[in-house]
């Protein structure tokens, strides 16, 4: 079917009910999705003549070759859904958070008895308390130092029963108050972690009274070292809480939500104003907002933002008035089980506070693409750099970089690793279990690893002639790189020319970086090519080198963990390959095997309640 009859043949089945719709592309890729209270008007809407887009929306109607759309029953439930659609499949042309990656929060275990303080990448239903996010996860760590000097507490996976002969080394150090040895309650450590959260949410003035009471009981019992410690704790929170900065008398919880854009980039200022202080300030780069209304990046912003927020305060402030103000209030009210209010402060203090995470969000703005444009400036003369050294005909614009792991022959993984323009490309990484080489042999497993490679290459090209269309989850396989980087000296080098040579792939340039002195050799030269040792070809290269060596070890530790695992399921009576098998696809690791319930042991693909209860006894 003609692409333009398909794309009529879709918008004249369009419902008139609210919903959220999905673009893609000829490869079948997502690349756009949005949400309508009515489908056919807004879809339609695209394929409009008369509608005078702009040049982004032009640019994604040209891309679209498929369309298909869900009904929702509400806008507030196409509202959710677009949000779900939007983090699983990051369109190129939505709006959306710049990093891949998930921003680090501080969770607390209030499950636990004992609770733990721990940075984690994901929120869960777990009982546990949340802080965050946080964009910088050095800011995370630096805050949770002052932390536990503040409030000790513990950070070992030990069971605590109070019964340990002796404690760790920061229970000796005063960061930890050493409930493994009974040296303090249940009662008395969870009281600690309550001063921690409190300190968290910023409602410092709530904690000092509490530990001025303590400190006078402690005195009162004559217990003057302990009160003493009181005495230094309320002291330093003092000096933390006089660090702060108080910009009003009378304001509670608000988050002030500043914009800043210039030639197609935007930033997010956020505000955190606490109980009257501003308690931190986190920054937000956006991808996708060329040719977007200020109101629409805002909104964009706000539903992936408090979409995975710890804490939704009562109320927001934003520089400008939302086209789904309704919508997305009563979404953050589900989702706060309060009301929250979204304003644009018009006068006031909080005017005052809005123009001053303004001029924020431009500064921060401006340092950014200070940084971006140094990063760029340093590739760009990286890549010069090794297209001298190497004698290549062009920059390398595509490395890619293999290394080897394995421990005394066993387990042996490879990893590929992508830079494009001198930066990762994640979605090119790939990994190898090595399956024809015995024993330990690096050369062999790297021939290995370079075959199999180049072999992807083969079968893809086949499939294009035969099919016509490349299908999009093979395409990454068939794209050749510039350079070929091997983790090794001559004889990895070798190694690899040879295995290049059998897949017909011999004409692409490669090199051979050893670790010892950080040598380049490439075919045809005895001598090593010695880069500047301040030179950015050879900074670049060490960033590549590590990075594959970084993503071959965490592959062969995860699939030695796994082995150990397995070697210690196989001793449970009743636990044959398949069990085994089952309970490692549903819990993942051993500590999460013995944390679960018989009842969840036994809801495991055939597993029964007796072979359950007989598996909790042995464990």
């Amino acid at each position: 079917m003609n692409l333009r009859k398909q794309i009529q043949t879709r918008l004249a089945g369009l419902p008139d009910k609210p919903g959220v719709y999905i673009m893609r592309d000829a490869q079948h890729c997502v690349i756009y999705v949005g949400k309508a209270i009515s489908l056919r008007n807004r879809v339609r809407s695209y394929f409009h003549e008369s509608a005078g887009h702009t040049p982004k929306t032009e640019r994604l109607v040209g891309d679209i070759a498929d369309l298909e759309w869900i009904v929702t029953g509400s806008e507030l439930e196409a509202l959710v859904l677009e949000c779900e659609l939007i983090k699983r499949y990051r369109p190129r042309y939505n709006v959306r958070l710049k990093d891949d990656k998930r921003y680090p929060y501080i969770k607390v275990t209030l499950q636990e008895d004992f609770p733990r303080v721990l940075v984690v990448r994901r929120m869960q239903h777990d009982g546990a308390r949340y802080f965050g996010p946080f964009t910088s996860s050095q800011a995370v760590y630096q805050s949770l130092d002052l932390l536990r000097r503040l409030f000790p507490y513990r950070t070992c996976n030990r069971e605590i029963d109070g019964h340990d002969r002796r404690p760790c080394l920061y229970y000796h150090i005063k960061r930890c108050p050493g409930p493994c040895i009974g040296a303090a309650t249940r009662e008395e450590y969870r009281e600690i972690i309550y001063h921690a959260c409190l300190f968290l949410d910023g409602k410092h003035e709530e904690i000092i009274p509490k530990l001025e009471a303590e400190m006078a009981q402690e005195a009162e019992r004559l217990h003057f070292e302990e009160a003493a410690r009181l005495r230094d704790q309320i002291e330093a929170i003092k000096r933390v809480i006089e660090r702060q900065r108080i910009i009003s008398g009378h304001l509670k919880d608000h988050d002030f939500l500043a914009f800043a854009r210039e030639n197609g980039q935007a930033c997010v200022q956020v505000f955190f104003v606490r109980g009257g202080k501003l308690i931190g300030r986190e920054y937000f780069v956006l991808t996708g907002t060329q040719d977007e209304a200020e109101e629409e990046v805002m909104a964009s912003f706000i539903k992936q933002f408090y979409d995975e927020a710890a804490y939704i305060p009562p109320e927001i402030l934003v520089p400008a008035d939302l086209d789904e103000l309704g919508v997305i209030q009563e979404w953050l009210r589900q989702k706060r089980g309060h009301k929250t209010v979204i304003k644009v402060p018009r006068r006031g203090e909080k005017r005052e506070i809005m123009t001053m995470a303004t001029e924020n969000a431009l500064e921060t703005l401006n340092k950014l693409r200070a940084e971006w444009e140094a990063d760029k400036n340093k590739q760009v003369e990286a890549l010069q750099e090794l297209q001298g050294a190497l004698g290549l005909a062009a920059p390398p614009a595509r490395i890619e970089c293999y290394d080897i792991s394995t421990t005394q022959g066993q387990l042996t993984t490879g990893s590929m690793v992508v830079f494009v323009h001198g930066v990762p490309s994640k979605q090119d990484y790939r990994r190898f279990r090595i399956k024809t080489v015995q024993g330990s042999d690096d050369y062999a497993a790297m021939a290995e690893v370079l075959r199999r490679r180049f072999a992807r290459l083969q079968q893809d090209e086949v499939k294009w002639s035969v099919q016509g269309e490349r299908p999009a989850a093979e395409n990454r396989w068939a794209i050749l790189p510039d350079l070929v980087l091997i983790d090794g000296g001559k004889g990895q080098l070798n190694a690899a020319l040879q295995a290049m040579a059998e897949m017909g792939v011999d004409h692409i340039p490669v090199a051979g970086l050893a670790k010892r002195e950080e040598a380049l050799f490439v075919p045809g030269r005895s001598a090593p090519i010695l880069l500047p040792r301040n030179a950015q070809g050879l900074y670049l290269l060490q960033r590549i080198r590590d990075e594959a060596h970084r993503f071959a070890v965490s592959y062969h530790r995860k699939l030695r963990q796994k082995q150990g695992v397995k070697s210690f399921l196989d001793g449970i009576p009743g636990i044959g390959p398949k069990r085994r098998q089952a309970l490692l696809d549903r819990f993942g690791s051993l500590e999460a095997i013995r944390q679960a319930s018989v009842e969840e042991l036994a809801a495991v693909p055939g597993m029964t309640r007796k072979a359950a209860e007989e598996m909790v006894q042995y464990l």
